[in-house]
């Protein structure tokens, strides 16, 4: 920047303080510009300059045979007011569906991204596909295959942003083509039912048990059930291998729709995971994975295996909604997979999560009046309270109180009113070095609350 223009930057900013700080109130005549620039020994052209620039951003105001002076603007005798700062991670994150975020696998995701960006042709850098990489759906047709016994081709797939966009964007086309109510486990994730219903679908209750859903009570005028079958959220049971058969004969016979959501099917620690519904009956199913619980939620990258009528509508609703999902972290993320560091990253993780499941739940055995449910797998585990114990709201603010942030079950259910009530513990999201201390806050707050018998 030349002398005068500097010399002018430095007027205006004096200026835009005078009157933000209101040593120059609203109203109060500037001095001629001859006047200021003997003043200040600036040339007459700088100060006129400068008043110019601030009458454009409305710092001052001219009149022809009145002057310049400073216009009316909210007062600003004080600093801005800054936003209230975003909500502070919990000393301790014990919520559920969170994974490590520091196990992050950051030497394979450069290597795999050094390896794309080097391959790249240029139009990888331009518009991208509304139904995804084809590289990214060639990987996942052939790891969903191996390990979760999904039966699909690349042009089944349809990557999104997340999860929670698939969801909506499916349910906004059932609803468009003609479904009008859905079934959605009870207890169940609240927030992904306040998708579905926002999209005009009425919602009807599958009651949970000890064997997942009751997918009996289905009949032919449901259009679509959304379900956890693999590892039901939030009590951690897997759906029985005869509610399997029928609710996929309800399907087959009514031209209802299963939405698979396998959010952390990866994650099975007695055995081998159990095979995705999807796999016996691929044209009735939509399968939708994602990357969130096994990577960080921060990728945004999800997939859904749709039935071959399904693929279109979705296309157009994907289309619409934001063209196409972020193209890199796509073709990063196929790369992972087939070189083999996905697995890898999987096995690592899943033997740490084991290791904390296991150190969680001996612990709940020394509270008395606490019962664990669900099988050895996810990233959280259903503790359910005793009756003649404190309530599950005393138990998360005394958990609050110590740091501890959990997640209540009533919450979960459509009518909370005289529900089982428990809390829903994850053990993944802190680091494997502040897990431990994780716990002892945890169980120090849930013993302190039983033995005094209130908040």
């Amino acid at each position: 920047m030349d002398a005068g223009g500097g010399r002018r930057s430095g007027l205006e900013s004096a200026l835009r303080a005078a009157i933000r700080q209101g040593r120059l109130p609203a109203g109060t005549l500037l001095p001629s510009t001859r006047g200021l620039a003997q003043e200040l020994g600036l040339s007459r052209g700088t100060v006129s300059a400068a008043y110019d620039q601030m009458v454009e951003e409305g710092y001052l105001a001219t009149r022809p045979g009145s002057g310049t002076t400073v216009a009316e603007t909210p007062r600003r005798d004080q600093e801005p007011v800054r936003p209230a700062p975003a909500p502070t991670t919990p000393r301790h994150d014990l919520r559920p569906g969170l994974p490590d975020v520091s196990a992050f696998p950051t030497r394979a995701w450069l290597a795999c991204t050094r390896r794309v960006l080097t391959r790249a042709r240029p139009e990888v850098f331009g518009a991208g596909d509304p139904q995804g990489r084809i590289e990214l759906r060639h990987a996942l047709t052939d790891y969903l295959g191996r390990t979760r016994g999904v039966i699909t081709t690349p042009d089944r797939i349809v990557i999104t942003s997340g999860y929670y966009q698939g969801l909506g964007l499916l349910s906004g086309v059932l609803a468009t083509s003609g479904t009008r109510t859905a079934a959605v486990e009870d207890p169940g994730h609240n927030v992904f039912r306040e998708v579905v219903r926002s999209a005009g679908l009425r919602t009807e209750a599958l009651s949970v048990d000890a064997h997942g859903a009751r997918v009996e009570s289905l009949t032919r005028h449901t259009g679509a059930a959304f379900l956890t079958p693999s590892h039901q959220y939030p009590t951690g049971v897997p759906l029985h291998p005869s509610r399997r058969q029928t609710l996929c004969a309800w399907a087959r016979s009514t031209g209802g729709l299963i939405i698979e959501d396998d959010y952390d099917g990866e994650y099975r620690y007695d055995r081998q995971p159990v095979g995705a519904l999807q796999g016996i009956a691929p044209d009735q199913v939509v399968y939708c994975g994602t990357a969130s619980k096994t990577l960080g939620p921060a990728l945004r990258l999800a997939w859904m295996v749709l039935p071959p009528h399904l693929v279109q509508p979705m296309l157009q609703a994907k289309q619409q909604a934001d063209q196409f999902t972020e193209t890199l972290g796509q073709l990063v993320l196929a790369d992972l997979i087939t070189s083999y560091a996905y697995d890898r990253h999987i096995r690592v993780t899943r033997l740490d999560y084991r290791r904390r499941r296991e150190l969680l739940l001996d612990r709940v055995s020394t509270v008395p009046g606490l019962t664990a449910h669900g099988v050895p797998a996810g990233l959280h585990t259903l503790v359910t309270l005793s009756s003649d114990r404190p309530t599950e709201d005393q138990c998360l603010a005394r958990c609050a109180q110590h740091g501890v942030a959990l997640r209540g079950l009533t919450e979960l259910h459509l009518d909370p009113a005289n529900r089982p009530q428990g809390l829903l513990i994850g053990f993944a999201a802190p680091s494997k070095r502040a897990y431990p201390a994780a716990v002892d806050a945890l169980f120090t707050a849930l013993a302190s609350i039983v033995e005094t018998g209130s908040s």
